[in-house]
């Protein structure tokens, strides 16, 4: 069976620190306390959401399949997995996986601690959102394909803006909190969004059954989660 299985790029260990950083006019409580996390297994990141192509090769009726290279969209956390599920019998590999949060986190800031990876303001030369902060619409308004805004400093393209991605994470109202059951992390904003949903440390923490327009997953592959 040939399957068209997504791009991954490799990520390098290190330490960072996940949360708001100083001064984030926009931070709530959800992404303090900031605190240091040591990344000392290596594993892979996918270069961009699942695109609908390759959501098709396992859900053919899936509202969002089509052989466009937009991400897939309407995706359940279960849905997401029964992809992940598939794509490990497929291939004979288990190494295939949702990224925690912490491991998203650390992907996206690829060595920065900004704001956004580019530094402390974002342009939409930059990635996929539909207005600024003055609510002046800025965007397209739509998802836009995979790979059309800059890859940051490790190669790893979308990861502010066109959708939000669900991690395997559960949600915890901050990182000091107990993790609520059936709730689970979402990164990265989304094309409708403003920038300030779009940072490095904004988080979300969605029931696993929920499916919308502007939600998908990325994959990653290896380490440990």
């Amino acid at each position: 069976m040939s399957l068209p299985i997504p791009e991954v790029v490799p990520i390098p260990v290190g330490e960072f620190i996940i949360g708001a950083v100083p001064d984030d006019k926009f931070a709530n409580t959800s992404e303090f306390p900031s605190h240091p996390v040591k990344m000392d297994t290596p594993f892979c990141l996918g270069r961009f959401p699942v695109r609908q192509d390759e959501w098709a090769a396992f859900a053919s009726s899936h509202r969002s399949a089509s052989s466009s290279s937009r991400p897939a969209v309407n995706v359940s956390w279960a849905d997401a997995n029964a992809y992940i599920a598939w794509l490990r019998y497929h291939t004979d590999d288990p190494n295939w996986r949702l990224p925690t949060e912490a491991e998203w986190e650390y992907a996206c800031r690829a060595g920065q601690r900004t704001v956004f990876a580019s530094g402390d303001n974002l342009s939409p030369d930059e990635a996929n959102f539909h207005f600024d902060e003055a609510i002046q619409k800025v965007g397209p308004g739509s998802l836009t394909e995979v790979g059309a805004y800059p890859a940051n400093a490790w190669g790893v393209h979308d990861l502010h803006g066109n959708i939000y991605e669900w991690t395997c994470s559960p949600w915890r109202p901050d990182y000091e909190s107990d993790s609520e059951p059936h709730r689970f992390v979402v990164r990265g904003g989304s094309w409708d969004g403003l920038p300030r949903l779009l940072r490095c440390s904004a988080r979300e923490g969605l029931p696993a059954g929920t499916r919308r327009d502007n939600l998908g997953f990325r994959i990653a592959y290896g380490g440990e989660p």
